[in-house]
């Protein structure tokens, strides 16, 4: 599987980056090595490009390009920000475990 083909929501971890020379290198570069995760967020209107979330950082990747990225499927993403249960990202932000906020208010 590649980067291409991962859905919107979903992760991968990636196993290899293909290309050669500059193009190989600057996906390289831009943090897109091998064992990183790698959640989908969005897709242009048109499919192309894709918005990327890795490494704490948001990435916008042409089709092409991601299809030199081979990548083993994790499931739907699990990073950080792009949680939508607001307790979750609540208790990402100040770092802390265990904590519910459930019956109080703001």
């Amino acid at each position: 599987m590649t980067l291409k083909d991962l859905p919107v929501g979903g992760s991968g971890r990636v196993l290899s980056v293909g290309g050669e020379g500059a193009l190989r290198r600057r996906l390289l570069e831009m943090g897109l090595t091998p064992r990183t995760v790698v959640a989908v967020v969005k897709a242009a209107p048109m499919g192309d490009p894709l918005e990327l979330r890795l490494r704490g950082y948001t990435l916008t990747l042409r089709k092409a390009d991601a299809e030199r990225i081979a990548v083993e499927y994790t499931g739907a993403e699990h990073i950080g920000e792009e949680c939508t249960d607001t307790e979750t990202i609540a208790v990402k932000r100040i770092g802390a475990k265990n904590i519910s906020t459930k019956g109080q208010t703001p």
